[in-house]
């Protein structure tokens, strides 16, 4: 059992869902990626997403796409992220971690070197956004010979036999977009969420995530009574945005226990 598994089963028995922030590596600067991994765990995060800065991001909305601009002035890449997950594993082996970027960094360091690396950093998942299902088995396959999760996403527009194909090929958990459009558009509608995701449920019994819509603790706390996962990521990183050296991780903590607070109240 993966650690992404062993924490939705240990969640699942205690009745409890998860809380999984994400943030952008190197954002603000490469020194706060490290301390705020810890202080995400601190105040409530049950698995982390961590993005992988890019410079043409398709799923990333304007907050998203200014965090990986002030990343990339630092030089951030692939090996220094994953250099970062494996400082934050010397002190933290429970903690999941899932990497979210792209293809094209994956591409130029080549599919077998990232997986190895990754496997030694102690990364548990990796969501990449243009690895379309019907591309990437290899890729999946040499994930899973190294215990790492494939994770992937399913929208509002996701056709009945597309989600067949994605939920055979993807473990760990299903990630659900809330809305049409990129991260932090919009408002969700939740009615409509709650009925895609038992859809979605006849067809998979993997835990499934839902994100791009949740703003506050009460959209968050909507959300956990239908989905295992509530994934929290503009609206995160909004608060890294518009911190300083000096607040950066108490505002970022604040907002993790408010969150926290909500989720575990439905």
């Amino acid at each position: 059992m993966s650690r992404i598994q062993s924490v939705f089963a240990e969640l699942k028995a205690q009745g409890k869902k998860a809380l999984i922030p994400y943030f952008t590596a190197g954002d603000p600067h490469p020194d706060d990626t490290v301390p705020l991994l810890h202080a995400l765990v601190a105040s409530g995060a049950d698995v982390i997403e961590l993005g992988v800065p890019f410079s043409d991001p398709m799923a990333d909305g304007p907050v998203i796409q200014r965090a990986s601009e002030r990343a990339l002035v630092h030089k951030m890449g692939l090996r220094k992220v994953l250099a970062m997950v494996k400082d934050f594993r010397e002190t933290n082996q429970k903690t999941p971690i899932v990497l979210m970027g792209y293809a094209n960094p994956i591409e130029a360091m080549g599919a077998a070197q990232f997986v190895e690396l990754a496997k030694d950093a102690g990364v548990d998942g990796v969501l990449t956004v243009d690895y379309p299902p019907e591309e990437c088995e290899e890729f999946n396959q040499q994930l899973a010979q190294a215990d790492i999760d494939s994770i992937f996403l399913l929208s509002p527009t996701t056709e009945p036999a597309r989600t067949e194909l994605i939920v055979k090929q993807a473990t760990g958990f299903l990630y659900y977009v809330s809305l049409k459009g990129v991260t932090g558009a919009g408002n969700l509608d939740i009615v409509e969420v709650k009925k895609r995701v038992a859809e979605i449920r006849q067809s998979t019994t993997l835990p499934i995530g839902v994100g791009f819509g949740v703003k506050d603790a009460a959209t968050a706390r909507e959300v956990s009574a239908i989905a295992d996962a509530v994934v929290v990521g503009s609206r995160m990183v909004l608060e890294i945005e518009q911190s300083d050296a000096c607040n950066l991780i108490p505002n970022v903590q604040a907002l993790m226990k408010e969150l926290r607070t909500a989720i575990d109240a439905a």
